[in-house]
């Protein structure tokens, strides 16, 4: 196993998207109200969960729900979690000009750099959706990590910068950067199991018994053929807070809990614990 790391560590963590991404669309009432659902009672039974639990966890908030749910925001804080970034309204900075992206970026990591007292260390790009300069400008504004690419699945790894593919020269491969990346997937997401998209004709609302077993089947793979690994788990509190999918999410770390070996932590601190084991001793 490599270095001290757990056998597997499983990192639960929370886009805290409430009434952002709404706003910025201009949505209807009833779309408004289901993103308040979040900060109002998901949010708050998550927590509850976690705390009963004694597990830590990431959360990546974007600014607006940061500054208007402050009493969300500190009871994340409280509760001894970390706080990451998530643009400001929800926003597609693929769709955006680089000074444009550079200013969502940064005005967002002041903002939690306020609450928290330091700043954030991790970015997670909206709809994991990237321009070709997002994570440069990630890595400029002080960011440790991000966690948008799915180039990989329990590992972590250094984003690299200057890719180019041609349908003439193929493609040649940038350099590697000191901004680490912590991989995700959308079978490891909430959101395209459970809430439906009438514009793509997802009719989403899956049984939480399918995504348990998904869920459950990628941690035991993990746990067997990936020592030292990191699961990255990625909810909504929107989405995962209603009752039964709150018993799905029961069910899957108490599965966790199950196999030797097994810690739950933040990615801050799993990332920390990563680089010093591949430290030269």
């Amino acid at each position: 196993m490599p270095g001290d790391l757990p056998r597997l560590t499983v990192a639960l963590t929370f886009d805290h998207d409430a009434l952002s991404d709404s706003i910025r669309r201009g949505d209807s009432p009833v779309e408004l109200s289901r993103g308040e659902f979040g900060p109002r009672i998901g949010a708050r039974r998550l927590l509850e969960l976690l705390a009963r639990e004694g597990i830590a966890s990431t959360w990546f908030v974007p600014g607006h729900t940061l500054t208007t749910f402050p009493e969300s925001t500190r009871a994340i804080l409280d509760g001894g979690h970390e706080i990451g970034t998530h643009g400001w309204y929800h926003e597609d900075l693929a769709e955006l000009v680089r000074d444009a992206q550079r200013e969502v970026i940064e005005r967002s990591r002041d903002a939690v750099a306020e609450v928290a007292g330091a700043p954030p260390r991790g970015f997670r790009a909206p709809y994991w959706s990237l321009g070709d300069e997002t994570l440069e400008l990630v890595e400029a504004a002080g960011y440790r990590y991000d966690s948008s690419l799915m180039a990989g699945d329990v590992r972590p790894y250094r984003v690299r910068r200057g890719d180019r593919h041609s349908m003439v020269e193929g493609t040649k491969w940038g350099r590697e950067t000191d901004l680490l990346e912590v991989p995700i997937s959308w079978v490891l997401d909430d959101w395209p199991h459970f809430e439906p998209n009438p514009s793509t004709g997802r009719d989403g609302l899956s049984a939480p018994s399918k995504v348990l077993e998904i869920w459950t089947g990628e941690l035991r793979w993990a746990w067997e053929h990936e020592p030292g690994g990191l699961l990255t788990i990625t909810m909504h509190p929107e989405c995962i807070g209603r009752g039964h999918r709150m018993r799905m999410l029961e069910a899957f770390i108490a599965e966790a809990k199950s196999l030797q070996g097994v810690v739950f932590d933040r990615l801050d601190r799993y990332l920390d614990r990563w680089e010093q084991a591949r430290r030269p001793a």
